[in-house]
């Protein structure tokens, strides 16, 4: 084995770290996460286990499962984020809370807010508002108290958010089975000629770009239903169902089909509406009461940019 690379990425000083090791390999041979727990002693199999289910490992460029056979020659970059500090602050910053009782929070987050410190996000996060507010779950760890399910910084909408385990064991097994609703409103660019549709394609981590998610046959599985709303000249409202929620799960989907998310940074063209990053909103939410059982459903009004850019396309770009 030859090392190429251990290098430290990112450094923040108290969400984390990204550090970067390449190996060679040169005559290890067998299952992926065996030959890496093997060529680094501080590593358990289960943790490598983890760092390959979580898209953070790659082979030849690749991302490749546990059971991927490795042979002479293969390169192994092993890019895990490792945290700096174990404590985060409880912050005084106002929530649109949706609803709260004794096991459940919902909140509608605004653009711009991080779900929870990562890197380059050490502060100002929904989770330090959240901590400031109410004792959360502990299930997810220190870094994500609470946090069943996420959504990108740029999108605003409804979570639900467990204030105990109970509750969070509940609202996860929920997300698991498939039996919670989660729906989104997105504006996309082009005319989407079906009235509805669904995209059935893995996804997982970029190999051309870390910052990226990508269709990738090793990836995890994700579905993606929409339905159309609206037509413009340029532009289409739709509605999207997920059945899966994998990160970026949207925004790479509707690349993948010619329609990107107008605003995207990450995905979009260059030639878009500017706002405050995609125009996707996460409007309606419901799941099963963790305690009574009682089905809630909740319901997010879409955000003032998003309504006025559709009032100015209502008027300047037409509609079919």
């Amino acid at each position: 084995m030859i090392v190429l690379k251990n290098k430290l990425q990112g450094a923040d000083n108290v969400a984390g770290a990204t550090t970067e090791q390449q190996f060679t390999i040169t005559d290890q041979t067998g299952r992926l996460d065996k030959v890496l727990a093997a060529l680094q002693s501080v590593w358990t199999r289960s943790q490598v286990d983890k760092l390959i289910k979580t898209d953070q490992v790659t082979v030849n460029g690749q991302l490749e499962a546990s059971k991927y056979h490795v042979k002479p020659g293969d390169e192994i970059v092993v890019a895990a984020q490792t945290v700096q500090q174990t404590t985060i602050e409880p912050e005084n910053i106002p929530l649109n809370i949706v609803y709260e009782d004794d096991d459940v929070l919902v909140v509608n987050k605004p653009q711009g807010m991080v779900v929870h410190p990562a890197p380059g996000h050490p502060n100002h996060t929904l989770v330090n508002a959240l901590l400031y507010h109410s004792p959360l779950s502990t299930i997810n760890g220190e870094f994500r108290p609470g946090i069943v399910h996420r959504i990108d910084k740029d999108t605003s909408g409804l979570l639900m958010v467990a204030k105990n385990d109970r509750a969070h064991q509940s609202l996860a097994a929920q997300l698991k089975a498939k039996t919670n609703l989660r729906e989104y409103v997105a504006l996309v660019h082009g005319v989407i000629k079906e009235d509805t549709g669904t995209i059935n394609a893995p996804l997982g981590r970029s190999p051309k770009d870390r910052k990226k998610q990508a269709i990738v046959k090793t990836g995890r599985p994700a579905v993606t239903h929409f339905k159309v709303l609206k037509r413009y000249q340029h532009y289409t409202l739709i509605s999207c169902r997920l059945e899966t929620g994998r990160t970026h799960q949207i925004r790479v989907h509707l690349q993948s089909i010619g329609h990107p998310l107008v605003g995207d940074p990450l995905y979009g063209p260059k030639k878009t509406i500017k706002g405050h990053g995609q125009f996707l909103h996460a409007k309606l939410l419901g799941f099963k009461h963790p305690v009574t059982g009682d089905l809630l459903t909740f319901e997010a009004p879409l955000p003032p940019i998003f309504t006025t850019t559709l009032a100015k396309l209502d008027k300047t770009d037409g509609n079919h």
